[in-house]
């Protein structure tokens, strides 16, 4: 399994954001249409990542749900029939949800910052930053410290969970 060290922030505006992100660059953005489905999993999180290619991505991933920089780890497999794939988990383990959603990803050193436009939620900053052979877990949370901090985003912005969980607590709530 491979380990990032990861937040996630509500943004206020991509549009206002997404220049300031660029300056940090190392590559022009790739812009990504995204469809996960989320499947029962007693072990951590299993998703199935459509991808506007048509290719799928099988994600497992264990996080903790706090707020601030914190470990994820995860694994990926590829499939080139996620509609097939979907049907299989969904039989087997049950659907708890669905997460629609336009990304844009930059690259800057070792972080891979998302800009996303979430179905049903708004628009939230992610960055991943990899931890491995050049950053250890405290360089990976030093450095997603530091990329907060220059591109403005506050604490209080940080939000505990995973999209899934948001749109079930706005469901919830409204």
């Amino acid at each position: 399994m491979s380990t990032n060290t990861e937040i996630k922030a509500r943004v206020g505006s991509l549009d206002e954001l997404h220049p300031r992100v660029a300056s940090l660059s190392d590559a022009a953005p790739e812009y990504l249409t995204q469809d996960d489905t989320v499947f029962t999993c007693p072990n951590g999180r299993l998703k199935l990542r459509v991808l506007d290619d048509g290719h799928g991505v099988l994600i497992f991933y264990r996080r903790s749900d706090e707020l601030g920089p914190k470990p994820s780890f995860y694994v990926h497999s590829a499939t080139a029939d996620p509609d097939g794939l979907r049907q299989v988990l969904s039989l087997a383990y049950g659907e708890s949800g669905r997460v629609r959603k336009q990304r844009t990803v930059f690259r800057a050193g070792h972080t891979a910052i998302h800009l996303d436009r979430v179905e049903g939620l708004g628009e939230f900053l992610e960055l991943e930053v990899t931890v491995g052979d050049v950053l250890d877990a405290e360089a990976a949370i030093a450095e997603a410290r530091r990329l907060m901090s220059v591109l403005g985003i506050d604490e209080a912005a940080l939000v505990k969970g995973a999209y899934l969980d948001l749109l079930q607590r706005e469901a919830h709530q409204g």
